[in-house]
């Protein structure tokens, strides 16, 4: 059987992820590393404007300070343009005080809502990630690497999207296509402008050994001109890339976004356990392949059902084993990997798995 599967990925100046950086820094500022403190922060992105909005319980709250952490985000991911530009932007601050009702849940680490969260893992990739996802995460971060040394042509917003041939259920052969859009200078030729990031995009591949060939097929820019990119043309909201922030559709989605949360927020925190636990499996050799779901109640502490499948087939003694000897409670969760001393942001950009340092990537359950 041969197949084909499509994921991608984008950078940290597409205009989603900008207000996703936005909510993450906001959100790690109020929560202070103080485990009574919580953050929902949601950002709204569009040209040279940017509002936030959503609850928070922190004596950190300062205007002022969140204006300058708005800008300073916006700075440094190089948006200096007209349209979009960290010293013009207009910043309105619609943040407020957290629900009581909310807290009555959260202020004794109960679940901070109810929901679903999926963790997945597969010996596809060194980092155990589906192959889409990890080469279009990797074809974007090298770009960046180089337009944050010296490129004076690139701009800060991009996309990439590979495909992948199977010739077996999980068993990745060759990269089919891959699609790369990216913000440019106008003064470049469109020549030369796709010459330049196709050169990118196959030192990217390289660098990761990624398993193209002479008939990869390679679409660059394919609408010809990206001058006006990142927020200034079109608008970004927190939470709208869940998809790249997790296994690029490969594996199910529970729904919640992550970027902007406090980790009582399971949506957050418990994806990350269900990502561990997937993760651990597959790395002990017990499966190839494994998906674990959690799912909370809002102010229960304990998950209202935990599944494991793996191999093509539900594993009811990993689920067991789990139970018995993992602590699944949000607190569990946020002491295990010490989710209140984490910067956010370390995790807002080519997603929220995969990477070294992570302590939710972390080998050491079996």
């Amino acid at each position: 059987m041969s197949y084909e599967f499509t994921s991608e990925s984008v950078s940290s100046g597409h205009p989603d992820k900008v207000a996703d950086l936005i909510s993450d820094r906001v959100a790690t500022h109020l929560i202070d590393q103080n485990k009574s403190h919580r953050a929902a922060v949601e950002t709204l992105v569009t040209t040279n404007m940017v509002t936030l909005a959503g609850e928070y319980k922190s004596d950190k709250f300062d205007k002022n300070i969140i204006d300058s952490i708005v800008r300073q985000a916006v700075k440094e991911i190089g948006y200096e343009q007209a349209g979009f530009h960290w010293e013009n932007l207009k910043i309105y601050n619609e943040l407020h005080g957290q629900s009581p009702d909310i807290a009555l849940g959260t202020d004794n680490f109960g679940a901070g809502d109810q929901g679903l969260m999926f963790g997945y893992a597969c010996n596809e990739t060194p980092n155990l990630m589906p192959s889409a996802i990890y080469y279009s995460h990797e074809i974007l971060k090298f770009i960046e690497q180089e337009r944050r040394k010296a490129s004076d042509w690139l701009g800060p917003d991009g996309k990439a999207q590979v495909t992948m041939q199977y010739s077996g259920v999980n068993k990745p052969l060759r990269i089919s296509k891959v699609v790369c859009s990216h913000q440019h200078d106008e003064q470049f030729p469109l020549e030369h402008t796709r010459a330049g990031i196709r050169q990118l995009v196959g030192h990217a591949l390289n660098e990761c050994n990624a398993p193209y060939d002479n008939k990869t097929e390679f679409l660059i820019n394919p609408t010809g001109k990206f001058v006006i990119g990142g927020p200034d043309g079109d608008t970004g909201l927190t939470g709208r890339k869940i998809v790249v922030d997790t296994y690029g559709g490969y594996a199910p989605h529970g729904g919640g976004a992550f970027s902007g949360k406090d980790c009582t927020k399971v949506d957050r925190s418990a994806a990350y356990m269900a990502r561990y636990l997937a993760k651990n499996i597959v790395a002990s050799g017990k499966a190839k392949n494994a998906t674990v779901q959690l799912s909370y109640a809002i102010g229960v502490k304990q998950p209202t059902s935990l599944y494991v499948y793996a191999d093509g087939v539900v594993r009811k003694e990993f689920s067991d084993w789990i139970n018995d000897n993992v602590d699944l409670t949000p607190k569990g969760i946020i002491e295990k990997f010490k989710l209140f001393d984490i910067d956010l942001s370390t995790t807002t950009n080519y997603g929220h798995f995969g990477k070294k340092n992570l302590p939710w990537e972390v080998l050491d359950l079996f």
